[in-house]
């Protein structure tokens, strides 16, 4: 959610509370991947962890990640 000087989206990595299955992972991703602005969405299942690139804001995931089930919990 942070950029660089040069304007280059950093990685942000948040930790989510309900993932068990792929088809967590999948529809976690799906819901990222929908975001106005945000890309590169890879999700760690073992970690319970979202990574993403975007300028988008904090609130904005939590609740897109809620909508489906889960729970943003850092």
């Amino acid at each position: 959610m942070d950029k660089t000087e040069e304007g280059v989206l950093q990685m942000t990595t948040v930790k989510i509370s309900g993932m068990r299955c792929q088809h967590c992972v999948n529809a976690t991703s799906q819901a990222l991947e929908a975001i106005a602005g945000v890309s590169n969405v890879s999700i760690d299942l073992d970690k319970g962890e979202a990574s993403f690139e975007g300028d988008v804001s904090f609130e904005t995931i939590k609740e897109t990640i809620s909508k489906i089930g889960f729970e943003v919990i850092g």
